[in-house]
């Protein structure tokens, strides 16, 4: 039986890099891409079975790197069984006060940047006839926060559209998950962000407040990322894959949060809402 070939975006640092180096001691094929593949080599060169794994050099925003990259690898290792759409950073700003040119930058990377490596792998799966499509979303495509607008704005549109993804091809024999951790120890709010340099003072005690606090909370977080590689991988074994799954007990009771408070909203205006019917 062949190793399955996992294709992995964003892999240079945080859960990216995690789920690479708990593939490669888990018999996988591994192609992990990023735009600064140096990072990838010094954290895999100690590894003893090089010739399973491949890195490439992937902007996802670059339909003819994907392409390409895609076309290597299927010239190499003739399949692809399992891509993790993981590449993704946030743009922290109150909505007001928000750079465009960052929110757009971020859209293009978060959301566009899914939907270019979409275009090319599905109609891989379609031809094998199997596949597994993994999307990196966050407790914050379920659940907004003040400070972040943008950034849920991403990951909601990413989570409309990978529902509406697995309705279309499960019948293909391609399943798809929506993975949405909650605060894992990354540099995701550290590093890897980028933080409007112009905050308003009249948003302090909200939007600057949380911004503030998650700054804080970077290298503190409670989520392992190698408990998250290892649940994404056991995602993939399972025969009944979820459509979304929560990771983190903090992604758990926020996200429980939000749909009681959905819900008693629905039940308290049930009268009005039905109002409108003819």
């Amino acid at each position: 039986m062949s190793k399955d070939v996992w294709f992995v975006t964003g892999a240079s640092t945080g859960l990216g890099r995690a789920l690479v180096q708990y593939l490669l001691t888990h018999n996988c094929k591994v192609v992990a891409t990023a735009r600064r593949t140096d990072d990838i080599k010094k954290y895999t060169n100690s590894y003893s079975n090089q010739n399973d794994l491949m890195i490439l050099e992937l902007n996802v925003t670059d339909k003819n790197q994907i392409e390409d990259c895609i076309n290597r690898v299927l010239k190499e290792w003739h399949h692809i069984d399992v891509i993790v759409n993981n590449a993704g950073y946030g743009y922290f700003s109150s909505v007001e006060f928000a750079e465009e040119k960052e929110a757009r930058n971020m859209f293009e990377v978060n959301f566009w940047g899914v939907k270019n490596i979409l275009d090319f792998i599905l109609p891989v799966m379609r031809k094998q006839g199997q596949g597994h499509v993994i999307n990196i979303s966050s407790l914050g495509g379920l659940r907004a926060f003040s400070g972040f607008g943008f950034y849920h704005a991403t990951k909601f549109a990413l989570e409309g559209l990978t529902e509406s993804l697995q309705q279309e091809v499960s019948s293909l024999g391609i399943e798809v998950t929506l993975v949405e951790p909650g605060d894992f120890k990354t540099d995701f709010a550290d590093r890897s962000a980028v933080v409007n340099q112009t905050l308003n003072k009249i948003y302090h005690n909200t939007a600057n407040n949380n911004i503030s606090k998650l700054q804080i909370l970077s290298g503190h977080q409670p989520g392992d990322p190698l408990k998250f590689a290892r649940a994404v991988y056991k995602i993939h074994q399972l025969d009944k894959k979820p459509v979304r799954i929560l990771l983190g007990s903090d992604s758990y009771t926020k996200a429980k949060e939000k749909y009681k408070n959905m819900l008693e909203d629905f039940e308290n205006n049930y009268n009005l809402t039905i109002s409108t019917d003819f």
